[in-house]
């Protein structure tokens, strides 16, 4: 009776919780999926391009040079951002068992973030981007994306301040690291290039940086830290051990900000910088590793959820393309041999679609699924939709991964061969464009019926009350350690067994 009575008394409060977080969780979500959708549009239309350049040439504001760079964008800073701004919201509540008493000012803070990616988006397709990957927005756009980041992260900050006495767990950890790292990046990275500019090559050694930062010290951390709390509370089974989870927490936080520099390789830098970005990157395996090991164990051993929980199913495939991400970085990464051949080719962009939809969005995707449920109060429309999205995602990435990342190679073994005129050069690379964009069109399919779903959530069209799993609501059986309830104990990560 004395346990029924606990287990009511502690879903009251995360009722609570979730129910404040209704319209921010869902903004973020609903408007990165829209997002999502619209970059996915232009990553088929920029790579219809690289076999058919004649495809809509008719329109200048759709040029390959505008696109392509839209579509990065739209990727980066409409659907992930949002998508990790929506789960450092839920997950720092409820960490923290702290409702959210700033929804209005979250909110507003929401929607001048889209409108300053509207803004730049459309600047870059009316021709005013900047020419640097990842930061192609118009100079005037990055303070107003700063603006409200800070009034969005303030809030988890202040929740964290205020959380119950107790260890923090390695969610939090990671969720702390990334908020705490993507101000550094960005802002250190648009001050050093707009407003005090210096010598191009070092700018582009900045803009490099930048861009394997975000991937490393935001993206990354923010994936990792949902996938430990997803395969905790949905799997019902704790993490083995603190070491590994420290271990490779602290060695992504150290080793991470000198990667991005090997792009440099050939360029008029000092000679180290580029082996000392690759020798980062390929070191970075090290927290990869440590953090797949760590979260597959208890996927493994229950993985008969696999078959039955979605948001199971995309963290597995989430984690699975990590190790991929890690094995690439080894392989793509050295500056004598393959990096000379990947450099120019398509394998780089094949590298961050693997990092971007592949490992940050498969998990983003399996958070939504658990936790969009108890932010509405109601249960997904279509199980068959969720299915769909999982297949079409799924084998839409492998082949985008396979196409970009082998055909990158040939690409640039071809490119290495002097006896090749370069339309030979570009022949060799159509076949994998084409197969490029008939993936990114499945995919586009998906993602259309994920940003409908989960409109229809949002305005409470689903089924019935959620159910949430007792694992998650209830805290952990007896004898285990759930991470969402380590305040109770003296440390969240270690099996008792």
């Amino acid at each position: 009776m004395s346990s029924t009575t606990t287990i009511d008394q502690e879903k009251q409060p995360l009722a609570e919780i979730d129910r404040s977080l209704r319209h921010p969780v869902m903004l973020f979500l609903t408007a990165g999926a829209a997002w999502l959708a619209l970059a996915i549009l232009l990553g088929v239309i920029a790579s219809a391009k690289v076999h058919n350049p004649e495809f809509l040439s008719r329109h200048g504001w759709l040029a390959y040079g505008r696109v392509f760079p839209a579509h990065i964008s739209a990727l980066v800073y409409g659907w992930g951002m949002q998508a990790g701004f929506a789960l450092i919201l839920w997950l720092s509540a409820r960490l923290s068992r702290k409702e959210c008493t700033a929804t209005g000012t979250v909110l507003t803070a929401g929607l001048v973030w889209n409108l300053g990616v509207a803004l730049g988006v459309t600047g870059i397709l009316s021709g005013n981007g900047t020419g640097m990957p990842w930061m192609e927005f118009p100079g005037f756009v990055w303070p107003v994306l700063v603006a409200s980041y800070l009034a969005i992260v303030v809030w988890p900050f202040i929740q964290f301040r205020v959380r119950p006495d107790g260890p923090v767990v390695i969610t939090q950890w990671y969720i702390l690291g990334a908020m705490l790292w993507f101000p550094w990046i960005y802002i250190t990275s648009n001050v050093l290039l707009h407003c005090l500019p210096g010598h191009p090559v070092m700018a582009a050694g900045i803009n490099a940086w930048h861009k394997s930062a975000l991937v490393f010290l935001f993206f990354t951390p923010v994936a990792l830290g949902v996938a430990y709390d997803l395969v905790v509370n949905v799997t019902g089974r704790p993490v083995p051990g603190t070491a590994l989870a420290n271990l490779g927490f602290w060695s992504l936080a150290i080793i991470a900000p000198w990667a991005g520099m090997q792009k440099l390789a050939g360029m008029p830098v000092p000679y180290f910088l580029p082996y000392l970005g690759a020798a980062a990157t390929v070191l970075l395996f090290i927290p990869i590793c440590a953090a797949a090991c760590n979260i597959m164990r208890p996927l493994w051993a229950g993985r008969a959820t696999l078959a039955a929980d979605p948001s199971v199913r995309f963290t597995a495939a989430g984690m699975g393309c990590l190790v991929v991400l890690g094995v690439a970085m080894m392989v793509l990464n050295i500056p004598d041999s393959t990096l000379r051949l990947t450099q120019f080719s398509h394998a780089g962009y094949g590298f961050d679609t693997l990092a971007l939809y592949g490992f940050f969005s498969l998990v983003m995707f399996g958070a939504v699924y658990a936790i969009v449920p108890r932010v509405t109060g109601r249960q997904w429309y279509s199980p068959k939709l969720i299915e769909m999205h999982f297949l079409f995602s799924v084998y839409g990435l492998l082949t985008v991964m396979l196409v970009t990342l082998v055909g990158g190679v040939l690409q640039g073994l071809s490119q290495e061969d002097w006896k090749l005129a370069w339309p030979e050069v570009s022949a060799i690379a159509n076949p994998f464009a084409v197969a490029t964009t008939f993936a990114w069109s499945l995919i586009l399919f998906s993602n259309i019926f994920f940003l409908v779903h989960l409109a229809l959530m949002w305005l409470r069209w689903g089924f019935g009350g959620a159910k949430p799993d007792e694992s998650r609501e209830a805290g952990p059986p007896d004898g285990e350690v759930h991470m969402q309830d380590a305040a109770a104990v003296p440390d969240s990560l270690v099996d008792p067994t």
